[in-house]
């Protein structure tokens, strides 16, 4: 079984983001083991960290042709380059202090974040890394783009870009995505945009750190004041993207991706089908710390009918937690909800998330035998009725844990949208 990785030693790199032209210092540094990926924003009072998965993915229309994740206080644009180098390293912990909002641009490609976090040195660590093997095909499509996950020995992309231009028409390449490959025939892939599109997407307020030498401008009569690396960079630059995005999903991926034409957009999405599949199939082999009913029972006090938990599928212990709820028509509160047109009530989805945050608090060894009690309840909103045959992600992150309290913020969704959101603050009381 493979291990987990992080970096040995710390590495700084400086630079202007490509499209918010905001000059960022960004240092990397160890993590632990199971912490995952996470950017932490050091120019923000109280430094919020944000996770760098597909629970933390930023939609709205601002954030186009990039890949940015945040929270409520907090957000990093244009990550998908340094995931993409993170990814081929088999980097699985590490922390990105950062003192903007954008990540970077650099030279437009990832060989400048390789380098650095090649120097920086890799560390085994001791605890097996989770790898989502794909055994049934995953598909998903938006007009005349489309991906497709197979089953597959390696991890491989094969790509075909096909735009309206003579110099971006029907370019391909497959590629086995292993540390040396990415290297190679990767890492030095540039970002690109159509001339005719340049000042558009300025005067959308995108671009504005962009150059001719960090990104490839490409002209009637082909690139403009630059020279390609590679006959074919731009369809390697789009598989560098989709390495980045894919590695949102949380996890390395065994499978052969086919994808025609696709960008961000179709990449976040399929990144997000991958973690719910996860979510849906993964076992106890989780390395991150999956909790059955059982488990949970020893850790807090419900038990039935009032236990809104069935499964822990990641747990960092006083910080983050990641529960499911199977909603069922057998669950009791259909018989007086709604019976004609049942409906979860809201009251329970946020008990629920609650649940999952007395898992993440009461599961460290200092609060072990604890009770946790409500004290408030904030910020609560309902965005999506629930229904039998609905799964509950039901997310928890700490903002503060304490001996006595703990705050916790909580999120439930449904097919990857949102559909309640709390904060609330606990007393941890002694049984």
């Amino acid at each position: 079984m493979e291990k987990q990785k992080t970096i040995v030693n710390q590495v700084t790199l400086k630079g202007v983001g490509i499209h918010t032209g905001n000059q960022a210092k960004v240092t990397f540094k160890p993590a632990e083991a199971d912490s995952g990926v996470t950017f932490i924003r050091t120019d923000i009072p109280g430094a919020p960290r944000i996770k760098a998965d597909v629970g933390s993915l930023l939609l709205a229309p601002k954030f186009n042709r990039r890949s940015s994740i945040g929270n409520d206080q907090a957000e990093v644009q244009t990550v998908e380059h340094l995931m993409a180098a993170l990814s081929s390293l088999g980097i699985d912990n590490i922390d990105i202090q950062i003192d903007n909002n954008e990540v970077p641009g650099l030279d437009g490609s990832a060989i400048n974040f390789l380098e650095a976090l090649e120097k920086a040195g890799l560390a085994y660590q001791d605890a097996p890394r989770y790898v989502y093997i794909v055994k049934e095909p995953i598909c998903i499509q938006e007009g005349s783009s489309s991906i497709t996950i197979l089953a597959a020995k390696e991890f491989k992309v094969s790509y075909t870009l096909n735009y309206d231009h003579p110099m971006l028409a029907a370019q391909f390449l497959e590629v086995v995505v292993n540390a040396e490959s990415f290297k190679t025939a990767l890492s030095s892939a540039r970002t690109f945009c159509l001339e005719s599109e340049a000042s558009e997407l300025q005067s959308q307020g995108l671009g504005l750190g962009a150059n001719y030498e960090n990104t490839l401008v490409v002209g009637k009569a082909g690139v403009i004041k630059n020279k390609l690396r590679f006959n074919d960079e731009f369809v390697r630059h789009k598989i560098l993207d989709l390495i980045g995005d894919l590695y949102l999903a949380g996890c390395p991926l065994c499978g052969h991706v086919v994808a025609l034409k696709s960008g961000h957009s179709l990449n976040l999405k399929i990144a997000r089908k991958i973690y719910e599949q996860r979510v849906k199939t993964q076992g106890t082999g989780n390395a991150q710390g999956v909790l059955d009913v059982n488990e949970i029972m020893k850790i807090i006090p419900h038990r039935e009918p009032f236990l809104f938990v069935d499964r822990v599928i990641l747990l960092e212990k006083g910080k983050r937690a990641t529960g499911v709820k199977n909603v069922t028509i057998n669950d009791y509160f259909f018989r007086g909800h709604f019976p004609g047109r049942p409906v979860m009530p809201g009251v329970i989805i946020v008990e629920a998330m609650a649940q999952v945050g007395g898992v993440m608090m009461l599961a460290s060894e200092e609060n072990k035998g604890k009770l946790a009690f409500f004290l408030s309840i904030n910020n609560v909103k309902f965005r999506k009725p629930v229904v039998p045959g609905d799964q509950l992600i039901l997310e928890v992150e700490a903002i503060k844990v304490k001996s006595k309290t703990g705050q916790v913020r909580g999120r439930a969704l449904v097919d990857g949208k949102v559909v309640a959101e709390a904060d609330f603050v606990c007393a941890l009381v002694s049984n």
